[in-house]
């Protein structure tokens, strides 16, 4: 999807996913301390690492609308907090290494041909024992039709996110169909796959 996409969707009434954070990142709140370098990668308008941010983190977040992270710092500022914002193409970024603490990636999907290097520079991001927070749609997610890209081929199974991560500690993977409430975009019954990895070292 491109970035006129995402501009038009991010250029709607209101948030397009809404401005509560999501809630499996919610659940993982005891990795997220005070004084933390946090990345929301593909941030959107912000609604994650707004979050984030009033959590104590200091937050990037990363995306390729300049509409979504205009946003994205009203949010944070309505919030009384404050977030960093880069504009970019993340398939083209200079991914930062061994940086955060903390890495957060939710419903972000890229095509087969990006996804494997993208995921490596994810967990590459991470300081070692830094953790990554993920949620992404699968293949069943087709049937529901309540969110993520209508590309079986851009969604997530399982056995692709373990072999995208094998070489961080994977302390969390599970597949499950949970109740969305994120915005009008993505609201009612979900098949996803939640991920939650640890850098081991800098190899």
């Amino acid at each position: 999807m491109t970035n006129d996409f995402w501009n038009s969707r991010f250029s709607e009434p209101g948030y397009a996913y809404g401005t509560e954070p999501n809630a499996f990142l919610v659940s993982q709140k005891h990795y997220f301390l005070p004084g933390l370098k946090a990345l929301a990668v593909g941030d959107g308008e912000g609604r994650n690492g707004v979050w984030l941010a009033q959590q104590g983190l200091d937050v990037l977040s990363v995306d390729g609308s300049e509409v979504g992270l205009r946003k994205a710092r009203e949010l944070a500022k309505s919030r009384g907090v404050s977030i960093g914002t880069e504009l970019t193409d993340l398939t083209n970024w200079k991914w930062p290494e061994h940086e955060f603490d903390v890495v957060v990636a939710i419903f972000i999907h890229f095509p087969p041909e990006h996804r494997a290097r993208m995921h490596d520079k994810m967990l590459r991001a991470l300081k070692p024992g830094g953790v990554l927070i993920m949620e992404s749609f699968t293949p069943e997610q087709l049937e529901y039709k309540t969110g993520g890209p209508p590309v079986r081929e851009m969604l997530y199974t399982v056995e692709t996110v373990r072999e995208d991560f094998s070489k961080g500690e994977i302390l969390l993977l599970q597949q499950m169909l949970t109740d969305l409430h994120e915005g009008p975009h993505h609201r009612g019954t979900a098949s996803v796959v939640r991920l939650v990895v640890k850098r081991k070292s800098l190899s």
